[in-house]
């Protein structure tokens, strides 16, 4: 049987699949097909947009696709409910699984139904029985999450084939589900708590090392510092030594990892158990890549909308995580800071007011007067799903509240996000192994792989996966402007003119005097102002 998987990409509370991120689900899916003796394709969507009738060769089709948290994505564009309509006419099998199941209401239901079989979110151990009758074959499915480690493994050898690699990142899972489960908007509530062994995560970021992979983030789970905790407590309570133990196995069996991030972190973990957290966080600072980011769902400052929708954290157990993750704040090589906490917002949740937006624009305002650094705001509307007690309100308070919700965020783009970049990464600052990945103009959009990197636009026109390393020159809302390290034999006018000091005249100056045999050479005809520019050039 000829199979193909169409990776259309997902974005959950606790997992991130859209590129340079690959999920875990084509890995597990792909090593279920290869349990049952199938070799499949795999394409993602971006690729089959515009090539949809070459599916037709395939007798089953396995579509992944599902946007719980919306944002806004450089590196793929998801797949939506026109793209499902568009490959409905396609003759072969279909299957369609992820949280897509969850977004679409029964209408739409209703009409793919006709065309693809449906599996319901979470989809994993059902999509394993469908195949196991399918292909007439028994296969024995654990209790745990652990019934996923074989599959894990035979599909690591999929990464090969995604149109980034090797600049992809593997979303690792280390378990599923929320201690907490009680966040009245949250999908997290679908999974049941179940840990994966450690031993066996290391196996499958062993696997994909094997395959070529050198970025890694441990993001699929809701807290990164409860893995393998201490459960018997309301709030596990982390625990350190095995911490250290999971990282040094990781290193020892891929010394030469490029980058090893997390994702989240339940405030709340750190508030009830400080001692235990500040460990950790050395320990993530100690063995994890520098640029590493933990995002914190703080959704509100408001302790009514708290309240109203059973939120973990409080404001005041979000700042002072916050301020212990800054007490470790310290910059790496590739010139980000080593761990920085983010935080995220939703917007039309039960209870909220007018005067939810001016609490959270005071906690923001708090922070740079305190002189705290966060890596990323997130801010984003609710959306709402079956199965959750939001979906009771609906989208009321986002209909209601859709004035305030665009002031806040222009308003926090303006006077929060830019002066915490310029904190973050002061002015000259180098910035390596930034991947070049879209070209507007004069203009290279590029990112470091990492998790949740910044924007930088690289002055200069610059191929996709041309690694540069380039410093800060500007300043946007949520992105830099950065300059490469320029040869002044070949660096062209207008990236000349970008230097800082250097301007229109000189950068002509510049270019008529080529060309130059040394530093000396160039420093003979910029005079005065050499030493402020000078580690903008290489020669």
């Amino acid at each position: 049987m000829n199979v193909a998987i169409v990776d259309g990409y997902v974005d959950e509370p606790s997992c991130l699949g859209v590129p340079p991120y690959i999920s875990p689900y084509p890995r597990y899916i792909y090593g279920m097909l290869k349990y049952f003796k199938v070799n499949p394709a795999y394409y993602t969507i971006d690729q089959m947009r515009e090539r949809k009738f070459e599916l037709e060769k395939f007798d089953l089709l396995i579509f992944i696709a599902g946007i719980a948290v919306p944002g806004k994505y450089l590196g793929g564009n998801p797949m939506s409910l026109k793209d499902l309509r568009n490959f409905a006419i396609l003759k072969s099998e279909k299957i369609l699984v992820g949280p897509i199941s969850l977004e679409i209401d029964e209408k739409d239901r209703k009409i793919l139904e006709d065309f693809y079989t449906i599996i319901d979110y979470p989809f994993e151990r059902k999509l394993l029985e469908y195949l196991s009758k399918k292909f007439n074959e028994e296969v024995k499915i654990e209790r745990d999450r652990n019934f996923i480690n074989r599959f894990a493994l035979l599909g690591a050898e999929v990464v090969k084939e995604h149109p980034d690699y090797p600049y992809v990142i593997c979303e690792i899972e280390t378990y599923k589900g929320c201690y907490w489960s009680k966040c009245s908007f949250c999908i997290e509530r679908f999974h049941r708590l179940e840990m994966r062994e450690p031993k066996a995560v290391i196996n499958e970021i062993s696997a994909l090392y094997k395959n070529g992979v050198r970025y890694f983030r441990l993001g699929n789970q809701t807290d990164f510092f409860t893995y393998m905790a201490d459960f018997r407590y309301d709030i596990p309570k982390p625990n350190p030594d095995f911490m250290k133990r999971f990282h040094e196995s990781i290193w020892r069996n891929c010394p030469k990892i490029r980058t090893l991030h997390l994702d989240n972190v339940n405030p709340k973990t750190i508030a009830e158990h400080p001692e235990e957290s500040r460990k950790i966080i050395k320990i993530i600072v100690t063995y994890q890549t520098p640029g590493n980011v933990g995002a914190m769902g703080l959704e509100s400052a408001d302790e009514k909308v708290v309240r109203e929708n059973n939120l973990c954290a409080s404001p005041e157990d979000v700042m002072f995580a916050i301020r212990l993750i800054n007490d470790f704040r310290s910059v790496g090589y590739n010139g980000l800071p080593c761990f920085l906490p983010g935080i995220n917002f939703v917007i039309g949740l039960k209870g909220e007011t007018k005067k939810t937006f001016e609490k959270n624009y005071e906690f923001l305002k708090d922070l740079l007067e305190e002189d705290l650094w966060i890596r990323r705001i997130n801010i984003r509307q609710v959306k709402i799903f079956k199965g959750t007690p939001m979906e009771k309100l609906g989208y009321r308070n986002v209909l209601r509240h859709k004035k305030y919700f665009k002031v806040f965020k222009e308003r926090v783009r303006r006077e929060i996000d830019r002066e915490m970049l310029r904190r973050i990464l002061p002015l000259g600052r180098k910035l390596t192994d930034l991947r070049c990945e879209v070209k507007r103009g004069r203009i290279t959009f590029a990112r470091q792989l990492a998790t949740y990197p910044i924007l930088v636009g690289i002055v200069g026109e610059y191929e996709r996966n041309t690694i540069l390393d380039a410093k800060v020159v500007d300043y946007g809302q949520r992105s830099i402007t950065a300059l490469p390290i320029l040869n002044p034999n070949n660096a062209k006018l207008y990236q000349l003119e970008a230097i800082p000091n250097i301007g229109k005249s000189l950068a002509g100056k510049i270019v008529a005097n080529r060309p130059y045999k040394d530093m000396e050479d160039l420093k003979r005809v910029i005079g005065d102002v050499f030493e402020k520019v000078k580690d903008f050039f290489d020669i």
